[in-house]
């Protein structure tokens, strides 16, 4: 049976997808708000991460710890996600039992609680999460690359934010960001599974449709363009492997130029899913750097890393180091791998190869109900479903001029921001990020 699909706004702004998936007797449902770090200003950096921890402590109607016995008796699962551009809740259930989670999330769209104590007990989680993040020499590392690679755009905070911000925010505040942003107006509701989608519109309908729009707050915030000169950082700290990553400003999702960068990645590191749900791998033994890297024990491990994104982010190449090499080694590696792309050194077998992984990651990533309901919100919340929709045909339209194109216009050292973490033989060594002009 062909599977259906129905998109539609309900008189409160509310964007609903429904697809009908008849595989299984399952159904997942998701509400995705168009709000993230993205959405934040100095002060209140990693509030809309914490909003996401309250949606969990209740509302009058489903008090808190009662949903979690509620949905794993009746065989279900939940869970939610922040990100740079958005915050995602989402329960996959027997398509029998689908209508606790419908009517919890049009609940705490509107009348969550957010107690005293629980912000107090919250925030105690959440600072502790952050400090165990400072442990790993990855997300420090990242962390000061990201302040580097932005000037202003808050793409360069963590999505958890500043500690001193974290030690600062309110309740009042955690309620004022909720309200300004958690509205029907400002949401799309997906769900994909076994169900008529006409009978569940209008039953999502009777639901959703008397939750009062809300005026969203304008952020006015301003793309950056491409990275200005080299930079670079250098970090130290405990451990006993050296990392290196590289960035430079990537095209946003909505970018004609996003789809030759997967292929020109796919060719460089390896191809990787664009579902940030899970969704399948494949060996990136086929990659450039993996040969020039791995197979020549230059580096131990690698990879690339990019994301849709509604404002120009970044690519990144991460580099585990063999103790035995040096980073100049390995940035000499990759630096001549990407100007053999740039002066057009690529088989065509070879660009054949990487849509075709591409593909397959691709459809790896749709391959159950809880990854259906998953693009059909994602994509809305950078673009629309149309680009999941002609996603495979956009990879066959990239051609070699292409990804040759976007690997000298995007990949330059001029526009890219350099770090290394090195570990140290103290604990008391300096644990901030320095800004250099070359590595020592």
């Amino acid at each position: 049976m062909a599977e259906k699909l129905i998109k539609t706004i309900l008189d409160n702004g509310l964007k609903v997808m429904l697809k009908e998936i008849h595989s299984a007797p399952i159904i997942t449902h998701w509400v995705w708000y168009r709000v993230g770090s993205r959405n934040e200003i100095p002060g209140l950096t990693g509030i809309s991460h914490w909003v996401e921890h309250m949606q969990f402590k209740g509302t009058p109607k489903y008090p808190a710890g009662v949903l979690d016995k509620e949905i794993s008796r009746d065989g279900g699962y939940w869970n939610a996600f922040t990100y740079i551009d958005w915050t995602a809740f989402y329960t996959t259930m027997p398509a029998d039992k689908i209508w606790l989670p419908i009517d919890l999330e049009a609940d705490r769209m509107q009348n969550s609680l957010y107690l005293p104590e629980e912000v107090d007990s919250e925030r105690t989680v959440i600072i502790s999460e952050r400090e165990g993040s400072e442990n790993e020499p990855m997300f420090r590392l990242e962390e000061a690359i990201a302040k580097a690679a932005f000037m202003h755009h808050p793409y360069g905070v963590e999505v958890i934010g500043e500690k001193e911000d974290l030690l600062k925010i309110s309740r009042d505040d955690l309620f004022r960001y909720y309200r300004s942003y958690y509205a029907p107006n400002n949401a799309v509701l997906a769900m994909a599974g076994d169900f008529n989608a006409e009978k569940m519109l209008d039953h999502l309908k009777k639901v959703y449709q008397d939750i009062p729009a809300r005026e969203i707050p304008d952020s006015k915030i301003k793309p950056e363009g491409f990275i200005q000169g080299e930079k670079r950082v250098e970090i130290s700290g405990p451990g006993d492997v050296t990392y290196l990553n590289i960035v430079w400003r990537a095209p946003q999702g909505s970018s004609r130029d996003f789809f030759p960068l997967v292929i020109l990645d796919s060719i460089l590191t390896g191809p990787r899913s664009l579902n940030m749900f899970g969704g399948g791998s494949i060996p990136n033994k086929t990659s450039r750097l993996y040969r020039s890297l791995v197979e020549s024990q230059i580096a131990v491990a690698f990879s690339g890393d990019y994301v849709a994104s509604i404002d120009p982010y970044l690519f990144t190449i991460s580099v585990i180091m063999n103790p035995d090499h040096s980073v100049t080694e390995a940035l000499d590696v990759i630096d001549s791998e990407i100007q053999r792309i740039k002066d057009g050194d690529i088989q065509e077998s070879e660009l054949q190869r990487a849509a075709k992984q591409a593909r397959a990651l691709f459809a790896y990533g749709c391959d159950n109900i809880t990854n259906q309901g998953y693009w059909l919100g994602y994509s809305e919340m950078f673009d629309s479903y149309s680009w999941f929709e002609n996603f495979v045909s956009s990879l066959e339209k990239v051609s070699k001029e292409d990804v040759i194109n976007i690997a000298n216009q995007y990949l330059g050292k001029n526009q890219r921001v350099i770090g290394v973490y090195t570990p140290s033989s103290s604990e008391t060594s300096h644990m901030e990020g320095e800004m250099t002009d070359e590595f020592a």
